[in-house]
């Protein structure tokens, strides 16, 4: 794509921005990118407008959610496989029938432009297929009376119809027991959200942000919806503001409502991206507070956010590698991310069911390692970002049952100012189409004395 973007500014402005959308594709698909890390830098790197800009974001995001849609109809009047067809070339389609069902561009402005597009990519020889393919998809009428002709399974239906594998509608089922909640839920993870923003304490103040345009988010402390693109912001340029989901945020003030003395220790066992470590340390006053993260290129992340002195680099399963013993420990555990579909696009297509097998033993190590440097008393935060059963409630169980000294403190114990998705238990689940967050779940675990 480097030469192409080169000469990107003597393309017209429907080519620019369906390359830009088609590069971010790229690289997310065949490079591993993140395309909520790889988009900005691509959309600052180029002169667009904030028109083109929405354009370009809705283009690649909604193509990256809808693709195992698309990839149905595309079947459907393909002569080949989605597996034969080059990936390059899949993409390409992907796109224009994201236009075409999903955007309110006309067939044929969707059809030319993606074809040029495609042209300088992959050739004009392969994009006579391209061609091709379009035109036959812009005929259909309806696209949800044809999945319905075609899909009688309904939970296959589901998972075409609103685009997520069916191992994760099963798994959303599980947890909601009803199939109108999980139905929701698909729907809610394919919206757009704006951005999340938190003004750090001590740093930035909610009302800055507002002056910006937006709301407050009435259950956090320093939460505020944004009617405005971050890296306009001043404060979050300046690094006095964050991006984060409310539910993280949520999270977060829920784990700082345990601090009950002004001397304990406090741990985030696998801190980065570094939102949470640093909301928690700005509130401690950055006192008696250790952020830690194994993975090195996500350490430096964090070192963009915190002081050096208080960082450690170390795998938290190993807990004889730590210089000492904490009272407060959040293990923000790496999970399957189910819980953050509708802001990491393609989130839902990393991940399989096999993966489950090796994340659950990783959370299972990170809860035993953290029972052996807690002081007594200590308390244990158990996070995910996921509402997977056998990486919440599960895993839970599990622990209390492996730790005969562990019990499970309820967060309604808590002084909080909101008990928004606690649960009977005193655990925490979030839902993105009940509360506008993330998916997160929370379990405070208390370590005998």
């Amino acid at each position: 794509m480097e030469q192409e973007l080169l000469q990107v500014k003597n393309l017209s402005s429907g080519t620019k921005t369906r390359l830009l959308a088609f590069d971010l594709l790229d690289q997310v698909n065949r490079e591993g990118a993140y395309a909520n890390l790889a988009l900005p830098k691509i959309l600052s790197d180029s002169n667009l407008s904030i028109q083109d800009r929405a354009f370009v974001t809705e283009l690649s995001y909604g193509t990256l959610r809808m693709q195992g849609k698309y990839d149905f109809v595309i079947a459907q009047f393909s002569d080949r496989t989605i597996e034969e067809i080059d990936g390059k070339l899949l993409d390409l389609i992907r796109l224009g029938a994201h236009q075409i069902f999903s955007m309110r561009t006309p067939s044929h402005a969707a059809i030319n432009e993606t074809v040029e597009v495609g042209k300088k990519v992959i050739g004009k020889s392969r994009s006579s297929f391209l061609n091709a393919m379009l035109r036959k998809l812009s005929t259909v009428e309806n696209l949800e009376t044809l999945i319905n002709e075609k899909v009688k399974d309904p939970i296959e239906k589901l998972s075409i119809k609103h685009s997520h594998p069916i191992w994760i509608v099963r798994a959303f089922f599980d947890r909601l027991g009803n199939w109108e909640e999980v139905e929701k839920l698909l729907v809610a993870n394919n919206l757009a959200a704006k951005p999340n923003l938190i003004a750090w304490p001590g740093l930035s103040t909610k009302e800055e942000l507002l002056r910006n345009g937006g709301s407050e988010i009435d259950f956090l402390s320093f939460g505020v919806i944004s009617d405005s693109t971050p890296d306009s912001i001043a404060a979050i340029k300046e690094r006095r503001a964050g991006v984060q989901d409310a539910g993280s945020q949520y999270l977060t003030e829920l784990f700082l409502a345990t601090n009950n003395s002004p001397n304990l220790e406090w741990l985030d066992l696998c801190a980065a991206p570094g939102g949470k470590a640093k909301y928690i340390y700005e509130s401690l006053g950055h006192k008696h507070f250790t952020a830690n993260e194994i993975n090195t290129s996500r350490f430096g992340l964090l070192k963009q956010l915190l002081p050096s002195e208080i960082l450690l680099n170390l795998d938290g399963r190993e807990s004889r590698s730590f210089p000492s013993k904490y009272d407060r420990i959040l293990i923000d555990a790496p999970c399957t991310g189910l819980g953050a579909l509708r802001r990491r696009p393609e989130a839902r297509w990393r991940k399989s069911i096999s993966d489950l097998k090796e994340l659950i033993k990783i959370q299972r190590e990170l809860v035993d390692s953290a029972v052996v440097m807690s002081n007594p008393g200590g308390l244990i935060a158990y996070a995910t970002c996921s509402p997977h059963l056998l990486e919440t409630k599960a895993q839970v169980a599990d622990a209390l049952n492996r730790h005969k000294g562990l019990e499970l403190l309820s967060l309604k114990t808590l002084n909080l100012k909101s008990e928004k998705g606690i649960d009977d238990d005193g655990t925490m689940q979030l839902w993105t189409h009940r509360d506008q967050t993330d998916c997160m779940f929370l379990a405070l675990l208390r370590v005998s004395k």
